[in-house]
Parts: structure tokens; C-alpha cells; sequence
């Protein structure tokens, strides 16, 4: 009993120094972000005479991207949810045979290696001309996005007592309206979690980005920051400047969608 609290604090101890090591890549960002342009070696452990220049740089030629980074990632959480949601209920409440079958399916699919699939699509694109298109871009990445989806959302909706949907029914509710009035209210932080995960798959998607785009009209934010390098060597302040401010929607909402990630992560097993 004498030795728990010494314990305790060698733990706190090597967790902070755990801490520390993960996230100085990412202090050293924001701290040659702010850095005059040239050699990041050069700057010092930090910005006493912080410059924005680098933002600046980085917003001009980078704003397209981030916007089209935007638009693919919330059309992925969209077509994702649309999907996923209907599949996971009918999964869970619906008497369906085989069920067992399609959730094996389910899983097989997020096995599969993305070269693979990239460049399956980038032939059926081809002919469908959806090279370069956010549509395009949006159907690719929410091959990540649905069964993760269907996962999570089949297992928190297996969680639902029977009671609320009979209820529902003994009122005169039909399938469509028990799904749309029942079970997506109550399967509130489930959604947040799928949404939110499949907004981090697509924001930090590469792959799909480098093999089914050709041109400067579609570019994410990923392959942007990766062809950014090779043409600002020497101007590391506005490389780093666009992680950053890559970095930040991802960032954001972790923070802001914590609770409903931790609630609708745990609450399926623990129901």
C-alpha cells in the first residue's frame, strides 16, 4: 500500500515523457511554420519573432485544395451515412438470412488493400470519365467509409431494447418511420462516431487521390502538401505552414466530438 503512490507517479512520469515524444513532431511544425523561409534546421526551439509569411504562402496556392478536401470528405460522411445506416438497421432488428454472411463480406472488404482497389477503380473511372471529378473521388472514398460504418453502427443499434421499437410499432409506426424516428434519434452518438471517422479516412486520404486524379482541377490537401515539397525545398515555412492548417479540421473536430466518439464507440459492447 506504502509503494501505490510512488508508483503512481512513475507512471505519470513516463506517460508525460510518452506524451512528449509523440507530439514534438508536432510542435516542430508549428514552430517552423512560424520561421522565417529557408532551412527549418536554422530556426530556433521557439518562435520568439513569430512569421506568418509562410500561412500566407500556404493559403494562396493551397486553398483550392483544402476546399476540395472539404467537399470530397463531407460528401464521403454523406453517401457513407446514407448508406450505411439503413444496411446496419436492417442488419440488426431486420429477420434477415444470412445475415452472418454479409457482415463476413463486410469485414473481407476492409481487408482488401487500397493499391488494390485504387487501381481496379482507376480502369472502371476511365471509362465512366469520374477521373478527376469529386464525384469520383467521393464513391472511391467512402469505400472506406461504409462497412466501417455499418460496424459501428450495427453494433450500437443491437444495443437498442426491443421495448422502444414495439412500442413504436403498437403506436402504428411502420419500418421506414420506426428507423427515421427511432432508432437514428437514439443511435445519435453511434452516427457522430461513423461520420467522424470516415471524415478522418477521407481527409487523410492519399492513395485514392494520387491514382484517380491527373490534373490541378480536383487536388485534396494530401497531394497537394506532397507535390508542395518537391517545388518549395527551400521555403519549409509554407510547407509546414499547410500541414498545419491540414492538420486543424481534423484537430478541431476530435476535440469537439470526443464524448460522442467515446459513447458511441463503447456503448454498443457495453449494452
Amino acid at each position: 500500500m506504502k509503494r501505490a503512490p510512488n508508483r503512481g507517479r512513475a507512471s505519470t512520469i513516463v506517460g508525460i515523457v510518452l506524451l512528449a515524444v509523440m507530439l514534438f513532431p508536432v510542435y516542430w511544425m508549428v514552430n517552423a511554420s512560424l520561421q522565417p523561409a529557408g532551412n527549418t534546421l536554422q530556426g530556433g526551439w521557439f518562435p520568439f519573432h513569430p512569421d506568418f509569411s509562410g500561412y500566407v504562402t500556404a493559403l494562396r496556392d493551397q486553398g483550392r485544395n483544402l476546399v476540395t478536401s472539404l467537399i470530397v470528405a463531407l460528401g464521403s460522411v454523406v453517401l457513407s451515412l446514407g448508406l450505411a445506416a439503413p444496411a446496419a438497421h436492417a442488419l440488426a432488428h431486420l429477420p434477415i438470412r444470412g445475415t452472418n454472411f454479409v457482415l463476413f463480406g463486410v469485414l473481407v472488404t476492409q481487408m482488401v488493400p487500397g493499391i488494390v482497389v485504387a487501381n481496379a477503380l482507376y480502369s472502371a473511372y476511365n471509362d465512366l470519365g469520374l477521373l478527376n471529378s469529386y464525384l469520383g473521388l467521393i464513391l472511391a472514398d467512402s469505400t472506406a467509409g461504409v462497412p466501417f460504418a455499418i460496424i459501428i453502427l450495427r453494433s450500437f443499434m443491437r444495443g437498442i431494447p426491443r421495448e422502444i421499437i414495439e412500442a413504436a410499432r403498437v403506436d402504428g409506426a411502420g419500418r421506414l418511420r420506426i428507423f427515421r424516428s427511432v432508432v437514428l434519434p437514439v443511435s445519435a452518438n453511434a452516427l457522430i462516431t461513423a461520420a467522424l471517422f470516415t471524415f478522418l479516412f477521407t481527409w487523410s486520404d492519399f492513395l485514392f487521390a494520387l491514382t484517380l486524379t491527373t490534373t490541378e482541377t480536383v487536388r485534396p490537401i494530401t497531394l497537394g502538401i506532397y507535390e508542395y515539397i518537391g517545388v518549395h525545398t527551400n521555403h519549409w515555412n509554407a510547407i509546414m505552414a499547410t500541414a498545419v492548417v491540414a492538420s486543424a479540421p481534423a484537430a478541431v473536430l476530435l476535440v469537439v466530438a470526443q464524448r460522442y466518439v467515446a459513447a458511441g464507440a463503447t456503448s454498443g459492447a457495453m449494452k
